[in-house]
């Protein structure tokens, strides 16, 4: 078990002693901070339900066989798959171990192997899919690194137009199993070409690699999109029929973060004042014309539990809890439109998460939003690779039900992907609505001592397959996480109202 810096990762690690020293020590530091419902069921929903795929966190390694990397470099993307398929070379698994060290890297990504595997999976199981989803972090974690190690020589055009082709080929690879319909993808912070949290805004990354994120978008909407994305990473689509007048607000979060850079390494607050400021009109744009929106952003907001714990932040005591973005600007704002936004769709910690994004003043007209977080294909943290085929009512929007299909193993050799689990029969709701987390949530954080059929199905669910019983240790303290995405809210959820 194990809880990382990019969220709140908790690993099936136990049997190692480092990990036990390791989880003691956060463990200590979060206490010192101390059955399936029909859409004709639903409230003013229809009876025509559609299923879609959600994908996150895919991190394809493309230098896995290392001595490969030249030929991929020369190469177009339509020759990837040849290159990839032939023989490894001898000494494969030596050459990247050593790049692996070299980059300090802490596991393993997402190989040709596991992602063929994952892709015939999502072929098979997703296939009736109108739309798919895929909530960024394309790119293996180190790229930069790697490619540096690799290509000494390489100059930053060099480097980009690899980190271009790569995300080229994941996406037209997932576009390819989905059999054509629309493919709609976020940047996550690996996803640059300069290197993880690093981005330049209107820099030619972005214009350049826009025209695979854009594909997929029709009309006048694409020429808009690939304008957005130029400038800023983001971008905004009609979602298909036969889903009803429903818009897909997709961000690059990456420039809200805490860790962000531009690639010269400088602090730089415009392009996220930019994005909100967009993000604002679109919203307000949707709600005159009575749309119903879907936001896809890949960091999520709230609090990162790891980073708090690691350092020893006294909450309790008047620190300051970690928090995944710089500001709260982006939840202030989504949670201001729950009469307009019907999901929000995030990834990151690689865990399969949910999260409530209330509004200061909830009322009936906007009860705030019901956020999902994506779990990942790659199994860098100990996780089995997964994705997941949701439901949706076409008519409102509304998330109906979803299951999480999981690998069984995390190498994609051998490999068999069946359902890790169902929302509407774990949690017994007919909906992944504000109402219906607002209702789960709050019986998750009174069960403190995690006993009830939800916490453990929580508690079950959330490593995808792997146990991670231990996450009863600091069961309170995460479900202060769930629905507190401010930072003193999310104090006084711990600490308790005196504080």
């Amino acid at each position: 078990m194990r809880i990382r810096g990019e969220g709140v990762v908790i690993k099936g690690m136990w049997k190692r002693e480092k990990s036990r020293a390791f989880l003691s020590a956060c463990v200590l530091g979060l206490w010192a901070f101390t059955a399936q419902a029909p859409a004709h069921a639903l409230n003013g929903g229809s009876a025509l339900t559609i299923q879609a795929l959600f994908v996150s966190d895919i991190h394809f390694e493309p230098f896995w066989d290392p001595a490969k990397a030249a030929q991929l470099a020369a190469a177009p993307v339509a020759e990837w798959n040849t290159i990839f398929a032939a023989p490894s070379t001898a000494d494969r698994e030596a050459q990247f171990a050593q790049l692996e060290k070299t980059c300090h890297a802490r596991g393993e990504d997402t190989s040709y192997i596991l992602l063929q595997s994952s892709l015939r999976a999502i072929h098979a199981q997703a296939a009736g899919a109108r739309f798919a989803i895929v909530s960024g972090d394309l790119l293996a974690h180190s790229f930069s690194c790697k490619y540096a190690a690799l290509f000494p020589k390489g100059t930053p055009e060099d480097k980009r137009r690899f980190a271009e082709k790569t995300i080229d080929y994941v996406v037209t690879s997932l576009r390819a199993a989905v059999r054509g319909v629309p493919v709609y993808a976020a940047l996550g912070n690996n996803d640059s070409d300069c290197g993880d949290y690093q981005l330049d805004a209107n820099g030619a990354f972005l214009k350049e690699s826009g025209e695979v994120f854009a594909a997929d978008v029709r009309g006048a909407e694409q020429a808009q999109a690939l304008l957005t994305f130029a400038a800023g990473g983001y971008y905004s689509v009609s979602l298909p029929a036969p889903m009803e007048r429903a818009r897909l607000v997709v961000l690059d979060d990456l420039f809200m973060s805490q860790r962000y850079k531009t690639c010269s390494g400088k602090d730089d607050a415009a392009p996220a004042a930019a994005q909100i400021a967009w993000l604002e009109q679109q919203l307000n744009a949707a709600r005159s014309r009575k749309e119903k929106v879907w936001v896809m952003a890949h960091i999520p907001p709230g609090v990162d539990v790891y980073s708090t714990a690691i350092r020893g932040v006294n909450i309790c005591g008047g620190g300051n809890p970690r928090m995944f973005l710089a500001s709260e600007a982006l939840p202030e704002l989504l949670a201001g439109y729950g009469d307009v936004i019907r999901l929000a769709i995030f990834a990151h910690t690689h865990m399969d998460e949910m999260r409530l994004l209330e509004p200061e003043k909830a009322d009936g007209a906007r009860p705030g939003v019901a956020a999902k977080i994506v779990a990942s294909i790659s199994p860098i943290d100990g996780n089995n690779p997964s994705f997941t085929v949701a439901k949706i009512d076409a008519a409102t929007a509304r998330l109906v039900d979803y299951r999480v299909i999981a690998a069984s193993n995390q190498t994609g050799v051998a490999t068999a992907w069946r359902e890790e689990y169902d929302f509407a029969r774990a949690y017994k709701r007919s909906e992944f609505s504000a109402a219906a987390l607002k209702s789960l949530i709050e019986g998750l954080a009174a069960d403190s001592a995690a006993q009830t059929s939800a916490s453990q199905s929580y508690i079950r669910n959330y490593g995808t397959g792997m146990s991670v019983p231990e996450l009863q240790l600091f069961w309170p303290q995460y479900t202060c996480t769930l629905k507190n995405d401010e930072a003193a809210a999310f104090q006084a959820c711990v600490c308790g109202a005196e504080h």
